[in-house]
């Protein structure tokens, strides 16, 4: 049996591909396997007719062809092949204010994809939900992403007097602004990655935060922070899934994450959980996971036992059993 994958352009950025990789790398061998990426990373019209283009040409009716994520569109170059779509979230839809451009994207990224799509994998029920309450359709299943093995239990000697907090990730919904203002006069290092906008840099020489900037790290960079942090901070205000929950769980470290869906769902609990919108609330979170060792320690270690959910083994078994189902049908 062919899969044949699908990824955005990689500039868009490496989330998704570092999700399938994984997977991918698991299934090699029991299936033969080929990826694609497409040419464009816009979403303008002649963004849209390049990719779509594209994929024709690599289209293969004898493959189950597998769209990983964002680019939802380019499903209606494979009309009339077997085909799985990802959806990871529906930002592109909640986030859009205009309504003819709403609407746009209603049509081409989810109506069209799921009606010409065989299945349609979610990465967490609260994807289902949201767009079930857009369209409804019988092609919905959930499937987790796969948390890296390369992420693995290490053991770190909690630093009380500095912690470090690793956040990843400097957009809109990371809530990096009110991490900042809750941690003014805690003692502690933020580690942050991604790339810093000027008000962020102001806004932490403003609270007096001593901070530290990465960015464009490789596999085993991003690994290292898990190992070298004390704290993994992820007051998201908007998830498709939370990666950094399991990373930070399966390395053994105790996690601060919102109490929002699917960051619940994600978590299983074993996180120190804050309202987002509610800089008391954050700084709480920290004062409690950095005074209270038992505390921490229970967080950690029913961290550890919920990674075990997000194995690779235990993904693409899911997987194996979606693409041999879509080939007999």
């Amino acid at each position: 049996m062919k899969i044949n994958y699908f990824f955005r352009h990689p500039g868009i950025g490496h989330s998704i591909h570092r999700v399938f990789r994984t997977l991918i790398e698991e299934l090699d061998g029991s299936f033969e396997i080929s990826i694609h990426e497409v040419p464009c990373e816009g979403s303008k019209p002649i963004h849209i007719l390049w990719n779509n283009i594209f994929v024709h040409t690599k289209r293969d009716k004898q493959a189950i062809n597998h769209i990983t994520g964002h680019i939802h569109d380019v499903i209606l170059a494979l009309t009339g092949t077997k085909t799985i779509l990802t959806i990871h979230d529906l930002v592109f839809l909640d986030n859009v204010k205009n309504p003819i451009k709403r609407f746009y994207k209603w049509l081409f990224w989810l109506y069209l994809p799921l009606k010409i799509a065989d299945k349609v994998v979610c990465i967490s029920n609260q994807t289902k939900r949201n767009i079930l309450s857009k369209i409804y359709t019988n092609k919905l299943l959930v499937i987790y992403n796969a948390v890296d093995p390369i992420f693995n239990h290490q053991v770190r000697i909690f630093n009380q007097d500095k912690p470090v907090i690793l956040h990843i990730g400097t957009g809109w919904n990371k809530n990096l602004n009110r991490t900042i203002e809750a941690l003014n006069g805690i003692t502690c290092h933020l580690r942050i990655i991604g790339k810093l906008y000027d008000s962020q840099i102001e806004l932490l020489e403003n609270n007096n935060i001593e901070y530290s900037n990465q960015f464009d790290l490789t596999d085993e960079d991003i690994r290292n922070e898990y190992v070298n942090c004390d704290i993994v901070n992820f007051p998201s205000l908007y998830e498709g899934f939370g990666m950094p929950i399991i990373e930070g769980q399966q390395t053994g470290r105790v996690v601060v994450t919102s109490k929002i869906e699917p960051l619940i769902e994600v978590s299983c609990g074993a996180a120190a959980f804050v309202k987002p919108d509610n800089i008391h609330s954050i700084r709480q979170a920290y004062l409690n996971v950095i005074s209270d060792e038992s505390y921490r320690t229970s967080l950690i270690e029913k961290g550890l036992e919920n990674a075990k959910r997000f194995s690779v083994k235990n993904i693409s078994h899911q997987y194996k059993e979606l693409y041999q189902n879509i080939a007999r049908a």
